[in-house]
């Protein structure tokens, strides 16, 4: 005599869910992916089964794939900001230079998937207007920090010039780039410290010679 199999899990009617909880929980599913897998995983059907929803609930919230990626890169520049926010903020300006540095960096290793898709092409940054103004915001505070260190205002060239050491630091590590060419073991925490010493470096002797 066969033992009666047991019936398949049904998947969760969105009605189920509250509105709000409805978008967090595939946010929640959604993240999961981005983070194992990448944002090439992210997909609406895959992130409705893992939040037992049926296949047409992400589109109460999502009007395609890419207004999702959108959500969730604003997301990542959050939790960036927050970071930042998190700063000892009575740190003389070098200091705080070289403690966003290393923050960003940091964040980077964290969540690698998440800094590729806030910084990569996966989705057109400019049709999302919250995200623009969201990942606007981590590079006015690193303006701010370039006036504090005397750059003269807007400083855009120089805050520019800053997010690309840093963010040519977090490249390199993710990619596994420095060990192609530097034989020992080089720690990313030191080599995101000595580049942000050398560019203050450079812009100090800048502001000498003007």
């Amino acid at each position: 005599m066969t033992r009666p199999t047991k019936p398949a899990a049904r998947a969760r009617p969105a009605a189920a869910y509250h509105h709000g909880d409805l978008r967090q929980a595939l946010l929640r599913a959604a993240e999961e992916l981005l983070g194992a897998d990448g944002a090439a995983a992210v997909g609406m059907r895959e992130i409705a089964r893992r939040a037992g929803v049926s296949h047409a609930a992400p589109y109460r919230h999502y009007a395609n794939r890419e207004t999702l990626l959108a959500d969730l890169a604003g997301r990542g520049f959050e939790r960036l900001n927050q970071r930042f926010a998190a700063l000892p903020a009575r740190e003389d300006a070098e200091r705080r230079f070289v403690a966003m540095a290393r923050a960003y960096v940091q964040f980077a290793r964290d969540e690698p998937e998440a800094w590729r898709l806030m910084f990569g092409d996966a989705l057109d940054k400019h049709a999302y207007p919250e995200l623009m103004r969201i990942s606007g915001l981590a590079f006015e505070t690193l303006r701010e920090v370039m006036q504090a260190l005397g750059v003269a205002a807007p400083a855009t060239s120089e805050t520019l010039a800053a997010w690309a050491m840093a963010h040519g630091v977090a490249a390199l590590v993710l990619d596994h780039r420095i060990d192609v060419h530097v034989e020992a073991e080089v720690d990313p925490d030191e080599l995101v410290q000595r580049a942000a010493e050398v560019f203050l470096a450079g812009l100090r002797e800048s502001r000498r010679t003007r």
